[in-house]
């Protein structure tokens, strides 16, 4: 731990290495299996039809699960440093439960509007969160009531989305974190709403370090404490919101990687950020990869592997933090 902590740099490229490895091995994890060198020659060179089968179906479900995972990360990074406690999650409190609503309504209703889903379910995700904020400001912010107010709606939101959802089968998938049958369409939208909030968000370590202090210090240091409290909470839905509209609500990450991170090294969120997205991404990457694999032909959903795992995982991580601070 503290090796990683004194080089967090060289962390940053093992993990890196990490991701590419995990990557080839997802690859080849199949009825289909292609060795690097003809993987090259049926991209690059000639025709391969074991090449244009896993190019096609597999290639679009690996990134597709390492950006969700790497965003949804870095989601419940921002919403831990906004709300200053580390239980907060985008889905604790509702913020994906309200932009998938939005996603099943538009996809019942309005299915003409699919193509801004993920634009519609950001505006979803942000409403929430202004309902959750509005109802909990009472003679100013106070964390634990917003998380407290934020449970209660998730549960009230995820009630109408099964009702909604329920009334068509068309959108399952869309509302449960099934990572399959996702085309090099979905991998554009998220690249295109993603890719430029997260390269933002690498260049905010500083607010998130700044509101890591006490309001009262910030304020006599002349910050505008709502300023940035708004900016990344803004980042912060729109990561989770548009990764919702795609893929589904998938638990756990936003909410087990960003501790997993802490612990490795620290609260520097300079390194934080960019290693959160990584483990995130390779979390989400591993979890899809055994949902596809360990009862084949047949899936689990990442979001049941997720749960599986992310559950009893958490509570030795926390029990391990407690250990550490004492409180």
């Amino acid at each position: 731990m503290e090796l990683i902590k004194k080089h967090p740099r060289i962390f940053i490229i093992f993990l890196i290495l990490v991701l590419f490895i995990c990557f080839f091995i997802a690859i080849n994890l199949g009825s289909i299996q292609v060795s690097i060198v003809q993987l090259f020659k049926g991209l690059f060179i000639e025709y391969d039809v074991d090449v244009a089968s896993v190019y096609s179906i597999r290639f679009p479900r690996i990134i597709i699960s390492m950006l969700v995972g790497g965003a949804l990360a870095l989601s419940g990074l921002l919403f831990q440093v906004v709300l200053k406690n580390p239980l907060a999650d985008p889905g604790i409190i509702g913020i994906a439960n309200g932009a998938s609503l939005v996603s099943v309504l538009v996809g019942l209703f309005l299915p003409q509007l699919s193509a801004i889903a993920p634009l519609l379910s950001f505006f979803g995700g942000l409403i929430t969160f202004a309902i959750i904020y509005s109802l909990s400001w009472k003679g100013g912010f106070k964390t634990t009531r917003i998380i407290l107010i934020g449970v209660a709606i998730n549960y009230t939101i995820s009630a109408l989305v099964t009702l909604a959802n329920s009334a068509t089968a068309s959108i399952t998938s869309g509302a449960t974190g099934t990572i399959s049958l996702y085309t090099w369409q979905d991998v554009t939208t998220l690249l295109i709403y993603l890719v430029p909030v997260i390269i933002i968000t690498l260049f905010m370590a500083k607010a998130c370090n700044l509101l890591g202090l006490e309001d009262r210090t910030l304020t006599s240091l002349g910050v505008n404490v709502n300023v940035y409290r708004f900016g990344l909470s803004l980042l912060a839905v729109l990561l989770c919101s548009i990764s919702v509209a795609v893929v589904g609500v998938i638990g756990f990450i936003g909410l087990l990687v960003p501790h997993i991170s802490r612990l490795l090294v620290g609260t520097e969120h300079k390194h934080l950020i960019p290693i959160s997205i990584l483990i995130g991404a390779i979390v989400l990457l591993v979890a899809d990869t055994v949902g596809r694999i360990i009862m084949a032909p047949y899936e689990i959903s990442a979001a049941i592997i997720m749960a599986i795992i992310g559950g009893p995982l958490f509570i030795i991580l926390l029990k391990r933090s407690i250990d550490v601070d004492g409180s």
